[in-house]
């Protein structure tokens, strides 16, 4: 029952965190539901449309979440133990990430709708607006390699491989073939629901029926597989979104609720009827097998499970054209940073109910993920070996939404960065913005000691620090912000300070280990690790010189 008592005690302190501290934020933020929003003033019936908060909802959280939350806690629990990973995936999204989204997203509201990026140009400077941007599109670079990475590395799986690439293949022509009829044929939601459920099933089984195979092509099938993933992202960067992005994001969702809801409810009759127990350690040590300290790793390991600076761009690019009212953003900001760390203790229970032995040979977070959801979905009288390329296809399905919703936003900043005008702008900046990816995943990559690890491995560490990076430029822009207009700014400065803190440690010790390899001769001194982590580290510190400025002024005109 202990399984049990860890999971209620998690859901009990986020339902406590949204009901006081959500409600909290909602004063200090002033919401006022007389304010009409951009969504009812400038409503254009295509990007400012108000919307049910509870639809906004489920659109907002399958847009922040995808393979994130999942990831992240998982490794956290495997280097650490579960019990750090499970404090700070709680603790994380109440006080700072529930805080960082909804901050976001009312920031955006109040200034027409326009993103994260705007608001810093206009309460900061433009030359901060500049910083910004680059930081944002080194850390979508990031995520677009360790994510594909991970997901190529599910495709060439000995045992399931083949049956979940070509599940995913399926599910993506479905979401396109879906896309072309809705746009033919307009239909409810409930009716769009009960005719693509049964498709989604009839995808998965065929995969087992028609699994698919590469050839040999003088590389590696990981490689193969990644290049095409890149394809994938360059051509869903530029084809219109009602095409795949649209229905694939609403069969994301769907995959995403039906997956935690269907676990959550099978984990719970197994371990009541103690089918299952926590035996993995709560505590392994305070460094990992790669020698990374416990603080700060585990912040930036986690990451999208308990605060994601992604989230500022999709709670200030999309969610706030929709928010009919100001009180919505309870729900819709913070409520959702809420739901996706419930999302993370689905993802952890999955790991604790393993052995260490068990883990080890499992090895990837994607494989240690589907064989738990198989185990909770068996309960519930799911055969297991389907409910194993159930489990994998989900997990490919919320990288899909990372991936083509990062590739997309990647190349709406670089042709802003670069001024790219005409008909072939999207092409040069999808290009530009898959280049870097094409390289970090076609390289060999090597951990501080040499030892040839995958791409998502090497990368997934500075991709924690840059993201946790920029959710703190983030709080500290809005600081700002609330600063300028003397509204209460301590309850997103203070969330700004730890995690600025965590994060620039967590990258000095990154590129501490990259010297230390470069001392060694096991790395390159532009090995790109260290080369882009030290470029974050400059446009960060850069970044908060600016608000330090700003800061430092208004004080000296207020006093």
């Amino acid at each position: 029952m202990k399984l049990l008592l860890m999971v209620f005690s998690a859901i009990t302190l986020l339902a406590l965190g949204y009901r006081f501290y959500g409600a909290l934020l909602g004063r200090v933020l002033r919401l006022d539901d007389r304010t009409p929003t951009p969504a009812r003033v400038m409503d254009d019936g295509v990007d400012y449309v108000p919307a049910n908060k509870f639809y906004l909802l489920g659109q907002h959280l399958s847009a922040i979440s995808a393979a994130g939350p999942i990831v992240g806690p998982l490794l956290a629990g495997m280097w650490f133990g579960w019990l750090p990973a499970l404090c700070w995936i709680i603790f994380g999204s109440i006080l700072i990430g529930g805080a960082h989204d909804m901050g976001s997203l009312i920031a955006s509201v109040r200034h027409k709708g326009n993103s994260i990026a705007e608001v810093i140009r206009e309460n900061m400077s433009h030359r901060a607006y500049i910083l910004f941007m680059v930081f944002l599109w080194l850390t979508i670079i990031y995520i677009i390699t360790a994510f594909a990475d991970i997901t190529a590395g599910t495709f060439v799986e000995a045992t399931r491989g083949a049956a979940v690439t070509s599940s995913s293949i399926m599910y993506l022509a479905l979401a396109v073939a879906l896309g072309l009829f809705l746009r033919r044929f307009p239909l409810p939601l409930l009716v769009t629901t009960l005719l693509s459920v049964p498709l989604v099933l009839a995808c998965i089984w065929l995969g087992t029926v028609l699994p698919v195979t590469l050839p040999a092509m003088g590389m590696s099938s990981r490689t193969i597989w990644n290049i095409f993933l890149l394809a994938y992202c360059f051509v869903a960067s530029i084809i219109p979104v009602w095409l795949l992005l649209q229905p694939r994001g609403y069969l994301g969702g769907f995959f995403l609720a039906f997956t935690a809801l269907a676990a959550f409810i099978g984990m719970v009759i197994a371990a009541a009827t103690g089918k299952i127990e926590i035996v993995f350690p709560a505590f392994t040590g305070w460094s990992n097998s790669q020698g990374l300290p416990l603080l700060p790793i585990l912040f930036t390991t986690v990451a999208c499970g308990a605060c994601s600076g992604f989230h500022a761009i999709v709670s200030s690019g999309t969610s706030s054209k929709q928010l009919a009212k100001e009180s919505d953003a309870r729900a819709v900001g913070y409520g959702s940073m809420l739901l996706e760390g419930f999302v993370a203790l689905i993802a952890l229970a999955t790991l604790v109910i393993l052995t260490q032995g068990e883990v080890s040979r499992l090895k990837d977070p994607n494989q240690i993920y589907a064989s738990g959801i198989a185990t909770f979905l068996n309960s519930l009288g799911i055969n297991r070996d389907f409910a194993l390329n159930f489990a994998l296809l989900a997990f490919a399905t919320f990288v899909y939404d990372t991936l083509d919703v990062a590739t997309r936003l990647g190349r709406y900043i670089f042709q802003e960065l670069a001024g790219l005008k005409g008909k072939a702008a999207p092409y040069i900046a999808t290009a530009a913005t898959l280049a870097l990816p094409a390289f970090f995943i076609t390289r060999v990559n090597t951990d501080a000691s040499g030892a040839q690890i995958p791409a998502w491995k090497a990368f997934w560490t500075v991709f924690g620090s840059s993201n946790q990076l920029l959710a703190a430029l983030a709080l500290l822009g809005l600081s700002v912000w609330l600063y300028r207009r003397k509204m209460r700014f301590g309850y997103l400065l203070a969330p700004a300070c730890f995690m600025l803190f965590v994060a620039i440690w967590s990258v000095l010790i990154i590129l501490g280990e990259w010297y230390k390899g470069v001392l060694r001769g096991s790395r390159s001194f532009i090995d790109p690790v260290g080369f882009t982590g030290g470029l974050l580290l400059c446009l960060a510190f850069m970044l908060i010189l600016e608000a330090w400025d700003i800061l430092r002024q208004k004080q000296g005109e207020t006093g």
